[in-house]
């Protein structure tokens, strides 16, 4: 593995424990990890990469994606609808997906990831249409060379039996688990510095049986990976838990097992304060995914009340049906202005939303060897031009959420460089975008 000296930093915002900020410095990249911090360093045989015009950060950490939806952006007939209105339009254009689609739009999601500074994602994929598996966004992941969190997702109630999807993108309950375990088996790694885990997770309470997520929670612990779902997103949601289950998202979820430092819930614009207090108690992570709430009309959840509480909480651009786009940077912005119409102008700073970005997605996702930069952490750093038109003025760069910019200059995961001057080392992006568009044409047709 090349070794990379990045030199002369103009400023470093470290997420370390301390909080510490760094100017004119050095970060000593080796063997996929961070080995030495300082100034004036001049290691033997190391790629030098020029920083003075950059602000340094830890890579940015996604906690909630459907990489899958990148090929159904704006589609008539879904951008104006509320969550389950949206879901019943999108399923039987999904239900066209093949292997192809899935590989290709994973692509498509992860390089945009990429450029907006973002060194790891989750993806919850739950449907799996004509041969489509979980190893193809795997596959997807492995050649982009972002760090991947893939969810085994699934959906097993369907329309016949008081469900929302179509019954011919659910499963069946014990294909589910099996074909769990056998991504398990085949590509998690528990280990520090991890390129690919795997987790275990049911669609939502509105897909699958609660017999399902009862069984997902044993099988998940007994493996000893990470559990994900959707829970409390929109008015709709609570509604529907009240009537089928006779309680609220966050009893039912106490009530199958999914509470716990090794789950994390995407949404939670709807939960009240007992469940908040609940999530805090428990450990238990939340996905924030503040433009897709928005583009759904679902709300602003308390993200506030979380932090102040002490639930764990990252962010997620969710999938591109319903967010659009996949700019995390400009994620993290959108958290920060939306708390601060809910709850005032010094609800959320800039750096607090950086934060949650960072070292605060690695919490939910379980993984204390990333999100900060410090000695012996992974090597995942993200460099941002401060010479952009966006922050030409700025007076304080290092406050990248008020002046941009929202695209990287250059990304490097596990010590390996995949964006450089704004462009993809790994992938030809243009190649790319014209499959991408050609088979979202084909499925438009």
């Amino acid at each position: 593995m090349v070794n990379i000296l990045i030199k002369n930093a103009r400023h470093i915002l470290t997420m370390d424990d301390t909080r510490r900020e760094l100017e004119d410095t050095d970060l000593l990249l080796q063997d996929g990890v961070i080995a030495q911090i300082g100034s004036g360093l001049a290691p033997d045989n190391a790629t030098i990469i020029d920083a003075r015009r950059t602000v340094v950060t830890p890579g940015l950490i996604n906690t909630h994606h459907h990489l899958y939806q990148t090929l159904t952006r704006a589609v008539p007939g879904a951008q104006d609808a509320l969550l389950f209105g949206w879901l019943q339009r999108l399923y039987p254009i999904w239900a066209l997906f093949g292997p192809e689609e899935m590989f290709v739009s994973a692509q498509v999601g992860l390089v945009e990831l990429a450029l907006s500074g973002c060194t790891m994602t989750s993806d919850h994929l739950y449907l799996y249409p004509n041969g489509a598996r979980l190893d193809d966004t795997i596959a997807a992941a492995s050649e982009v060379g972002l760090r991947f969190h893939a969810t085994r997702g699934a959906m097993s109630i369907g329309e016949s039996d008081g469900g929302l999807p179509p019954d011919a993108l659910v499963e069946d309950e014990a294909a589910i688990l099996n074909d769990s375990i056998r991504v398990i088996d085949t590509f998690h790694n528990p280990a520090p510095g991890a390129m690919v885990r795997v987790g275990v997770a049911p669609c939502s309470p509105f897909s699958v049986s609660r017999d399902l997520m009862r069984d997902a929670a044993v099988l998940a612990r007994d493996k000893g990976v990470m559990m994900h779902t959707h829970l409390a997103e929109n008015d709709e949601d609570i509604a529907y838990s009240l009537e089928k289950f006779g309680c609220r998202p966050g009893q039912y979820a106490e009530d199958l097992g999914w509470t716990g430092d090794d789950v994390w819930h995407a949404h939670c614009v709807k939960l009240d304060g007992q469940e908040i207090d609940l999530f805090a108690r428990t450990h238990t992570g939340v996905a924030h995914c503040p433009c897709s709430n928005c583009r759904l009309g679902s709300g602003i959840a308390p993200v506030r009340a979380m932090r102040d509480a002490g639930v764990p909480v990252g962010l997620g651009v969710d999938g591109s049906a319903s967010n659009d786009v996949g700019n995390l940077v400009g994620e993290a912005r959108q958290a920060m202005l939306m708390q601060r119409v809910q709850n005032g102008a010094d609800a959320m700073s800039a750096r607090e939303a950086l934060e949650i970005a960072t070292r605060g997605g690695a919490a939910v996702l379980g993984r204390d060897d990333c999100g900060q930069i410090a000695v012996g952490k992974r090597a995942d750093i993200a460099l941002w031009d401060t010479q952009a038109i966006e922050n030409a003025g700025s007076w304080d760069p290092a406050a990248l959420l008020l002046a941009g910019p929202l695209k990287v200059r250059d990304l490097i995961v596990e010590g390996r460089q995949i964006v450089r001057d704004g462009q993809m080392t790994t992938i030809d992006t243009a190649q790319l975008i014209a499959r991408q568009n050609t088979l979202a044409q084909r499925l438009a047709e």
